[in-house]
C-alpha cells in the first residue's frame, strides 16, 4: 500500500509539471539583469528582468541572442517598442538561425515588428508570454523540436504592407490565446496561427482574426505534411470571409479532431475530419 501510494504521488507531481506555468527566475537564481536595452546576449545562461525596459529603435533587435542555451526570463515586465512608431521594423527577441535551445518565458513584449523571432535552430520553448500591439507577428519560432505553449497575443497587426499573423511556428503550439489579429493594408490577409511541419496545435483560443477588403480570415493554417490540430476554438463576432482551419490543399495530410469554429465563411478545408469537429 505504501509503494502504491508513493506512487500515485509521483504521479501527481509530474502531472504537475506537466501543466502547471513555469515560475519566474528569482533575482537569486538569476543569471544577469538586463537593466536596458538593446542588449547582446553572447554568453548562454539565464537573463533576466527587474523592470520594465523600453527602446524606440526602428530597426534590428531589443534584446539579440548570440549563443545556444539562454533563457530570457522577464519576471512579468515588459519589454516595450511602442516609442518607435507604426513604421518600426525592430523586433523585440530576437535569435538567428544557427541557435539551439532558446526559452523566452514570463515576458511582456509590446510595439515590435515583430515580437518574438527564433529564426530557426532547435529546441526552443516559448511560455507564458503576453504580447500585444506588435505591427506583423506576435511569435516567430522556426526550426525543429520547439514548443509555444500558454502564451497571450493580443491586437496584433497596424504595419503599412502585409498581412498580421499571431503565432508562425514550426513547433508544437499549446494551450495559447490568440485575439486581435487585423492588417491596415488594403484586401489583406490575417491569421491567427500559421502552423509548419509535422507538428500540432492543440487547445489554443482565437478570435478577431479579421481581414481588409478582399482579404481572407485563417484561423489556423497550415502548409505542410502530418499536422494535427486538435481541440481548438475559433470565433468570430460576425460571418467572416475566409476558412477556419485551412490545410495545405492535399487530401489527408492533416487531421482535424474536436475542433469548434464559429462564423467563418468556411469551417475547415482539406483537414481529414477524425470526429468531434463543430461549427455553425
Amino acid at each position: 500500500m505504501l509503494v502504491f501510494r508513493q506512487l500515485l504521488a509521483a504521479s501527481a507531481l509530474l502531472a504537475g509539471l506537466a501543466t502547471n506555468p513555469a515560475q519566474a527566475e528569482t533575482f537569486h537564481t538569476c543569471g544577469t539583469i538586463i537593466n536596458t536595452i538593446p542588449a547582446v546576449i553572447n554568453s548562454q545562461g539565464v537573463y533576466c528582468l527587474s523592470h520594465d525596459v523600453s527602446t524606440a529603435i526602428t530597426s534590428g533587435n531589443a534584446i539579440d541572442i548570440k549563443v545556444n542555451n539562454v533563457t530570457i526570463d522577464c519576471n512579468g515586465y515588459k519589454i516595450g517598442g511602442l516609442a518607435a512608431g507604426s513604421t518600426s521594423q525592430a523586433v523585440g527577441i530576437n535569435a538567428d538561425s544557427t541557435r539551439q535551445n532558446i526559452t523566452v518565458r514570463n515576458c511582456g513584449i509590446r510595439g515590435f515588428y515583430q515580437g518574438i523571432n527564433l529564426q530557426g535552430g532547435a529546441g526552443h520553448l516559448v511560455e507564458d508570454n503576453r504580447l500585444d500591439n506588435n505591427l506583423y507577428v506576435g511569435i516567430n519560432v522556426g526550426g525543429d523540436n520547439n514548443r509555444v505553449r500558454r502564451n497571450a497575443v493580443y491586437d496584433t497587426g497596424g504595419y503599412a504592407t502585409g498581412a498580421a499573423v499571431g503565432i508562425v511556428a514550426s513547433a508544437d503550439v499549446v494551450g495559447n490565446i490568440v485575439a486581435g489579429v487585423a492588417p491596415v493594408a488594403a484586401d489583406t490577409n490575417s491569421l491567427g496561427i500559421n502552423l509548419n511541419g509535422d507538428n500540432q496545435a492543440r487547445d489554443n483560443v482565437i478570435s478577431g482574426v479579421v481581414p481588409t477588403g478582399s482579404g481572407l480570415a485563417y484561423g489556423i493554417s497550415t502548409g505542410s505534411y502530418g499536422a494535427v490540430l486538435r481541440d481548438n476554438t475559433i470565433i468570430a463576432d460576425s460571418t467572416t470571409n475566409g476558412v477556419g482551419i485551412n490545410g495545405n490543399g492535399v487530401v489527408g495530410a492533416e487531421i482535424c479532431s474536436g475542433n469548434v469554429i464559429h462564423k467563418f465563411s468556411t469551417p475547415i478545408f482539406s483537414c481529414s475530419d477524425a470526429g468531434g469537429n463543430f461549427s455553425n
